[in-house]
């Protein structure tokens, strides 16, 4: 496990995610309905997302907020050894997902590069990303961290690489929590979402619908 593990970090302090159940959530609530079930549906359906805007076995991923390994179980054995990137907070999710549903032979082969932080350290990856995936992060996060994830991904997504970002739309802003919760709902209007990524230096591109079971609608951003 150390061996795919690179990093694992746990920091306190201001962008720390509140969880009151923590390991013992995933425990009762299992890896797969922790981050909310869906499993095939939803892991498909990104993975469909990203073949459709030219993800190729050569490309590197970067899957932001990786959970169980939704996404991961469809595309590591896609893609060449070690082209897949993850960060996540929770290492009993990881670890649930490398030893539950992901085939030995096929992690042993693949090298999946998963980095254990909580406030979006990509620099531990040490490799920059050709397309970014964040399904389903924006719902738990208020501005401050979305922000946080914005800015610290610049440096680590290659020039014309891409970053997908999923939320709830709203049509009027709203009062969203102030602090981040992995079970809390937060929402956003077309028009924060596009702000985010450009006072973080990307161009945003709204595509909506993508026919996610829970109508989280899509944004595509890339650097400017």
């Amino acid at each position: 496990m150390k061996s795919i593990l690179k990093s694992m970090v746990r920091k306190v302090a201001p962008f720390a995610f509140l969880d009151p159940e923590g390991d013992r959530g995933i425990e009762k609530r299992g890896h797969r309905g922790y981050i909310g079930g869906l499993w095939d549906e939803i892991g498909q359906l990104q993975f469909d997302f990203l073949l459709s805007k030219g993800l190729i076995p050569d490309s590197f991923l970067l899957d932001i907020a990786c959970g169980s390994l939704r996404l991961g179980v469809k595309v590591i054995p896609y893609l060449r050894p070690s082209h897949y990137l993850g960060i996540e907070k929770e290492r009993g999710l990881v670890q649930a997902g490398l030893e539950k549903e992901l085939d030995q032979k096929i992690r042993e082969e693949k090298q999946p590069n998963i980095v254990i932080s909580d406030s979006f350290e990509f620099e531990k990856l040490e490799q920059k990303a050709d397309f970014a995936m964040a399904q389903s992060l924006f719902t738990h996060l208020p501005p401050n961290l979305i922000n946080l994830c914005f800015k610290r991904l610049y440096p680590y997504l290659e020039n014309d690489g891409v970053f997908y970002a999923t939320y709830l739309k709203r049509e009027r802003k709203i009062r969203n929590p102030k602090t981040p919760h992995d079970h809390g709902s937060f929402a956003y209007t077309r028009e924060e979402m596009i702000d985010f990524g450009e006072r973080n230096d990307f161009v945003a591109n709204y595509i909506g619908d993508w026919s996610h079971p829970r109508h989280q609608v899509i944004v595509e951003y890339r650097k400017s």
